[in-house]
């Protein structure tokens, strides 16, 4: 393999998903393809900037978006950071590149009113994946934790005396988040129904199938894209959007940013002010309805 060294960098001293690891690695692939057919490098410890150049532009005539373009750099960079640290090479070849121009994708939360709209029709949900797909709801908007942080999260996490969860973030950082009164509830009535399952495979995962395996991402956003999808027009419904949404709406009420920061689990506060921009839009509706100086 011949990136396995950077794949154990990864691994075990950077902590990165296994997903995470897998899109780097398949950058690092595809730029090493390119650079052997096009240049007969046979690996790309010693390729100059030049070659990484014609790279972004066969990319950009090929309709790859900048976006991607930059993701796949940030891969290349990485690895060079790497090769540079380990002494495995003397100069960064991507020193002084600058990525490319991006639009800023302003992700639209769901309104409170779509969100009332899905609970309300949770509030009859029944049987085993009924309370299920209940608690996941209201798991991520009561707590805005990751879609990969709530497929891990372990029976052993959930401290229903203490009214709280314990998630593992990026890099398998842990954070101990507070549950409120009615998502509690649900959690005592799933936890119920899910140990009358019949078989039960992954035993110490709180969220199962019917069949009683470890749910997964798909499975996931097929749930929330379901539900949301009889209650909302917006094009885009995922996990994602319902974390955005318990951000968005948490600082529409006030709320401290750096105590949201904290709850979703970000490492530092540029990362939670992406989740700033609706409540600033609404600020501006506000000021304009409200003000007596505005007359427009």
């Amino acid at each position: 393999m011949p990136f396995s060294e950077f794949t154990d960098y990864l691994t075990l001293e950077k902590k990165y998903s296994p997903h995470t690891i897998t899109a780097y690695l398949n950058d690092l692939e595809n730029f090493a393809f390119f650079a052997k057919e096009n240049y007969e490098y046979q690996g790309i410890k010693e390729v100059n900037y030049s070659v990484i150049r014609s790279w972004i532009v066969m990319m950009v005539d090929n309709g790859t978006s900048n976006r991607s373009i930059n993701r796949k750099i940030s891969s290349l960079k990485s690895y060079y950071k790497f090769l540079l640290k380990t002494k495995q090479i003397e100069v960064n070849p991507l020193l002084k590149h600058k990525a490319l121009k991006t639009s800023k994708k302003i992700q639209v939360p769901f309104s409170e009113k779509e969100i009332a709209a899905v609970l309300e029709k949770l509030n009859d949900a029944e049987g085993f994946e009924g309370l299920r797909n209940k608690l996941i709801v209201e798991l991520f908007y009561s707590t805005g934790m990751r879609r990969a942080e709530l497929i891990g999260i372990k029976v052993k996490d959930v401290h229903i005396a203490q009214r709280s969860i314990k998630v593992h973030g990026k890099r398998n950082k842990e954070r101990i988040i507070p549950l409120i009164p009615p998502v509690v509830k649900t959690i005592e009535q799933y936890l119920h129904l899910r140990n009358e399952l019949e078989a039960i495979r992954d035993d110490s995962y709180l969220f199962l199938s019917a069949k009683g395996v470890k749910i997964y991402e798909t499975l996931v956003y097929r749930i929330i894209n379901s539900y949301f999808s009889e209650a909302s027009l917006k094009v885009k419904k995922s996990p994602h959007i319902l974390r955005h949404s318990f951000a968005t709406h948490l600082l529409n009420e006030g709320a401290d940013l750096n105590a949201v920061k904290e709850l979703l689990g970000h490492s530092s506060l540029a990362s939670t002010q992406v989740y700033t921009h609706n409540s600033i839009a609404q600020l501006k509706q506000v000021y304009k309805d409200s003000h007596p100086r505005n007359s427009n």
